[in-house]
């Protein structure tokens, strides 16, 4: 009984330090808004109060409807996103903090706060502050990913990529992108393997949407039209289609056209 016991309190520990290494890699926290199950904007100053439990832990953190600083505003995916969840019952309000990343992956959750006061706003708050009281396994310390990090990960995955430091930088960014690399027989040279498709994230936008790589990084903004399987490129003169099970973005660059085949997750 007791081995078990410590093997659970050992995993739970490992699951903790995982997920806190996940969040210690980002610098910037927005805050939602408007929380789903309320009607109005920072409705009882629910989401003003969410930010400043967030900024006690250390993270740089903004409203949503804040001015944000250019790299946010240039890759969202650099920003974790926090909302408040609502399981409220008729005589109790109960409120949990969720952060996630910008593929809508909850990262971390709290546990749910509760309140019995009959006024929403005090309700509210109380709830809120409740579940950040709870955050206590939450040990925030910003860490920017390395690519020697990168590198381990993609070690791990099975991906063999070459031990020269000068080339490191390089080839891990071509992995990530999707085009494995392994060790040639000769330390010096490093040879292409072969050629796949690049998979990419679509995020849905009030325009159509916005296209992400693994990096994470914005590869191209799509706009709708009135065909379901055509798009046109934002800032570009092309367009982006279905063509079989995957997608084509087509546009011209120096009066030359460019093709390519992208694997599309919605």
């Amino acid at each position: 009984m007791k081995k078990k016991l410590f093997s659970l309190l050992f995993f739970l520990a490992l699951f903790a330090h995982s997920q806190n290494d996940k969040i210690n890699n980002y610098q910037y926290i927005i805050v939602a808004d408007k929380f789903d199950y309320l009607k109005t904007s920072d409705q009882y100053q629910t989401s003003s109060l969410t930010k400043f439990l967030l900024m006690k832990k250390g993270f740089n953190v903004f409203l949503s409807t804040e001015n944000l600083p250019k790299a946010l505003l240039q890759n969202r995916c650099l920003a974790l996103t926090a909302s408040v969840s609502d399981d409220s019952g008729i005589f109790t309000v109960k409120n949990r903090i969720e952060l996630k990343d910008c593929f809508g992956t909850l990262l971390y959750s709290s546990k749910f706060g509760k309140s019995k006061e009959k006024e929403y706003k005090k309700a509210y708050q109380e709830a809120i502050r409740n579940a950040y009281a709870s955050m206590t396994d939450l040990e925030y310390n910003f860490t920017p990913i390395h690519t020697e990090t990168i590198k381990n990960e993609l070690i791990e995955t099975g991906v063999t990529i070459p031990v020269k430091k000068d080339d490191s930088v390089k080839i891990i960014s071509e992995v990530i992108k999707g085009t494995p690399f392994k060790q040639s027989e000769s330390d010096d040279s490093v040879a292409n393997t072969s050629e796949i498709i690049e998979t990419v994230y679509a995020q849905e936008k009030p325009y159509g949407f916005q296209l992400v790589d693994t990096t994470p990084a914005i590869v191209f903004q799509i706009l709708k039209t009135n065909l379901d399987a055509v798009f046109i490129l934002k800032d570009k003169n092309g367009v982006f289609y279905k063509k079989g099970k995957n997608w084509i973005v087509e546009y011209y660059s120096n009066n030359q056209i460019v093709q390519k085949e992208y694997q599309v997750k919605f």
